[in-house]
């Protein structure tokens, strides 16, 4: 079976990390690159960075792109460009990306375009949205959810049956109580541990994590 040809949106040190992955996981070549800087940074670990968002579609089409993997780490800007990309180009799906070092459960649901990272554990029971990122050796235990264009970050860790939001953000090294929901678009500070419920559009920090600040 052919390679998928893949463009990978975004040039950042994040797209380094995507990369890595990509060629570990061995079932995608990728062609390039899309980045609005493309001008002051041609390329990216050995693969060119071919212009802006703004030439997807020319590109796809002179380039034979099969698949798109998105390679921004902030969630509300990742949604916007899923939204523009699926615009431009709806016949294209997204490549999920998921490190051979990381450990998923046999009964996981992972949405497309999700990225797993070298040393995530996602337990038994658990349910992954789309274009989510799931960080350097995190942990999401068993039963629990992470919404759609949402992220955990580097060695963060959430206890069974937890519920993320969408867009929502779990800062570097949190922690989640058993449980817990953290709302929508909510962003819970780095070392933060979560104890109880948090709302839609806030803010939290602290151990217990309290909210500091609307959104």
């Amino acid at each position: 079976m052919a390679a998928e040809r893949l463009l990978i949106l975004g040039a950042s040190g994040h797209a380094r990390v995507l990369i890595d992955i990509v060629e570990k996981q061995g079932v995608c070549d990728i062609i390039g690159l899309l980045d609005p800087r493309h001008a002051e940074l041609p390329e990216r670990m050995g693969y060119p960075v071919l212009g802006p968002d703004e030439m997807l579609a020319a590109l796809v089409a002179e380039h034979g792109i099969t698949c798109l993997l998105l390679a921004i780490g902030e969630n509300r800007l990742r949604r916007r460009v899923a939204q523009y990309a699926s615009k431009a180009c709806p016949a294209l799906g997204f490549h999920t990306a998921i490190h051979p070092d990381s450990s998923l459960a046999r009964d996981v649901k992972l949405g497309e375009g999700t990225v797993v990272m070298a040393g995530a554990r996602i337990n038994s029971g658990c349910r992954v949205g789309r274009h989510a990122i799931l960080n350097t050796n995190c942990s999401l235990d068993h039963e629990s959810r992470l919404g759609d264009f949402a992220s955990m970050g580097p060695n963060t860790a959430s206890g069974g049956n937890c519920d993320i939001g969408e867009e929502a953000m779990i800062g570097i090294g949190a922690n989640l109580l058993p449980g817990v929901t953290v709302g929508a678009r909510t962003q819970v500070g780095g070392g933060a541990t979560v104890t109880r419920d948090l709302p839609d559009d806030c803010v939290a920090v602290g151990t217990p994590a309290r909210t500091v600040k609307r959104n």
